[in-house]
């Protein structure tokens, strides 16, 4: 199943963690220099530490994964980890073989099939039969944001170009619309956006996403299915939100 890996980091990220003087010994400072007699140099502020962003394990993820459920009360199934790396591994084999046009796009597809290295990620899913759809809810944990905050960059520079795209793979087309959606989770950054395929049965497959990050940890959330519109964006927030605390 390739949904999931597709948009295992398909969005946002940030930087965090900024250093400075702090207020107390600004204040101190200012206290002491109006006290003393004779002029005082002030004392020269403490940065304040960078924060180390936390680290975590895939069983850690996948805990997190487990204790999640949709809008309709299912909880999600961990996918195995063996599954994602194989769906990767197909996943980049594909986007290798196609034809991207405009090639600005490949850009796009490229930076979605593939995680950061050095990376821990977790995924689970739910399969709702009443409306043919999938719920997919990934967690990946960066070892440094930056590594994020580059893909991201790379994918939000393609996606001001690739509203159209089109990709032909082994004499196969497959026409890709992507609109941006407002919507957007708690969190440092999100995004979100409706993803519309054109198969060439001429059937239409539409994959929603929903993205927040948190420091280091990413969380794209999915709803893929032939009927799946921007609406069920709301469904896709709680879910990012718990992942990322």
């Amino acid at each position: 199943m390739l949904a999931p890996v597709a948009i295992l980091v398909s969005a946002a990220a940030a930087l965090t963690g900024c250093g400075g003087a702090t207020a107390t010994s600004a204040s101190t400072a200012v206290s002491s220099a109006a006290a003393a007699p004779t002029q005082t140099e002030a004392p020269t502020p403490t940065p304040t530490p960078t924060p180390v962003p936390k680290a975590y394990t895939n069983e850690e993820l996948a805990t997190v994964i487990e204790g999640l459920k949709d809008s309709q009360g299912r909880a999600l199934t961990v996918i195995p980890a063996a599954q994602i790396n194989q769906g990767m591994i197909v996943a980049k084999q594909a986007i290798k073989a196609a034809v991207i046009a405009p090639p600005a796009c490949a850009a796009l597809a490229n930076s979605n099939a593939q995680i950061p290295d050095g990376a821990t990620y977790a995924a689970g899913q739910s399969v709702s039969a009443t409306d043919h759809t999938v719920t997919v809810v990934t967690a990946v944990s960066a070892k440094d944001p930056a590594q994020l905050a580059g893909q991201t960059k790379q994918s939000a520079d393609a996606l001001a170009q690739c509203s159209t795209f089109r990709m032909d793979i082994s004499g196969q087309t497959v026409i890709t619309e992507v609109r941006r959606l407002t919507e957007a989770t708690r969190r440092d950054r999100s995004v979100g956006s409706l993803i519309i395929q054109t198969l060439p049965t001429g059937q239409k497959q539409s994959t929603l996403t929903v993205t927040g990050v948190k420091g280091s940890l990413g969380a794209p959330a999915i709803k893929t299915g032939a009927d799946v519109t921007a609406d069920s964006a709301a469904e896709l927030v709680p879910l990012v939100d718990a992942v990322l605390g």
